[in-house]
């Protein structure tokens, strides 16, 4: 290997989905369903608070931060479900912590009380440590609520909650979050944290943290911004899962999130995937879409690792946080594509 080649332990993230897909895109133009960004205006109080703290007279807002503060016919994301006797077998004397992911991405499952009491269970017989990833806590649509695993009995000492003002606020360009914990835990956290990133851009954190005030105090209410997004996203959830069931997919409705994964194996005779080269048929399946149909969306394969990628490759995952005419000019592109032979 060449001294300045990339490192072994790099290789596995050098080709990126992401970027691939983002590239088709440019390429092709297709109605873009598939990356997680909103294509609507964030909360004006939010970017307002930005503006106001880019501009403040306050010279420490620009400079560095203060670091570191202390089942039917229609399938839904409950119907996914994790085997609890797999689940088990995994956790052993050398087992150290478990990644959870709720409200889920893809699927848009919500973890019930009874499986997060499972899964804390677990951790507290094995004395295992819990990431959890609750970047899309504040979508969850009735009658569904979401659960911290943080406060079931004796978690919170031994859990790390992450949290997103990306997904928040609708502000995925601003790459900032957090993640709280006893301090136990978070002194390693913070030790990679300061030799890493250090910091995040500080007028962005200022302009999170009024945007949290703000929302604190009319929390619950019809103007919360957390009330108006998941009433907002429940009318285009439904608008996509009826024009994806119309077109022949068969989606899984999520309970939480914006996105919605869909098994597209029934359009398989309309598609030619034989004139893609992937190893995986859910990424010759949305190439060949985007390329002949112009409609994008990502091949759900990609959250799986190598050895079960082949669980993912009749489903591909759709965005639904998008302007109410882009999802009706993905419907209409979609359905004229169905009608023709």
């Amino acid at each position: 290997m060449s001294r300045f080649g990339t490192p072994d332990r790099f290789k596995a993230s050098d080709n990126s989905v992401w970027v691939e897909y983002r590239q088709l895109s440019i390429d092709y133009k297709p109605v873009n369903l598939g990356q997680g960004y909103p294509d609507f205006c964030a909360p004006k109080n939010v970017t307002k608070a930005l503006a106001n703290a880019a501009l403040s007279p306050n010279p420490l807002l620009n400079q560095y931060t203060r670091a570191f503060k202390k089942t039917s016919d229609t399938i839904t994301s409950a119907d996914w479900l994790f085997d609890k006797k797999d689940m088990e077998k995994l956790f052993n004397e050398k087992t150290k912590g478990i990644i959870i992911n709720t409200p889920h991405n893809p699927i848009g499952k919500v973890f019930t009380l009874e499986e997060l009491q499972f899964i804390a269970n677990l951790a507290k017989r094995w004395n295992t440590l819990v990431v959890s990833d609750e970047v899309y806590e504040w979508i969850v649509y009735e009658p569904k609520r979401h659960i911290r695993i943080a406060t079931l009995p004796d978690m919170f000492e031994r859990t790390i909650t992450i949290g997103s003002a990306g997904k928040t606020f609708s502000v995925t360009g601003w790459k900032i979050g957090w993640a709280y914990g006893p301090e136990n835990l978070l002194k390693n956290l913070k030790i990679v944290h300061q030799n890493s990133i250090y910091t995040c851009v500080t007028p962005i954190q200022e302009a999170v943290a009024v945007g949290f005030e703000e929302e604190l105090a009319r929390f619950g209410q019809p103007d919360s911004y957390f009330v108006c997004l998941k009433n907002e996203l429940l009318t285009k959830r439904d608008f996509m899962a009826k024009f994806l069931t119309d077109v022949g997919m068969s989606p899984t409705i999520p309970e939480g999130g914006y996105f919605m994964v869909a098994n597209w194996i029934a359009l398989e005779n309309k598609v030619r995937l034989e004139e893609e080269q992937d190893a995986n048929k859910d990424y010759r399946f949305t190439k060949w879409m985007i390329k002949n149909v112009g409609v994008l969306g990502m091949p759900s394969s990609t959250f799986y690792c190598d050895g079960h990628k082949h669980l993912g490759e009749d489903n591909v995952r759709y965005c639904f946080i998008k302007d109410d005419e882009n999802l009706k000019r993905a419907a209409e592109i979609l359905l004229k594509w169905k009608s023709q032979k």
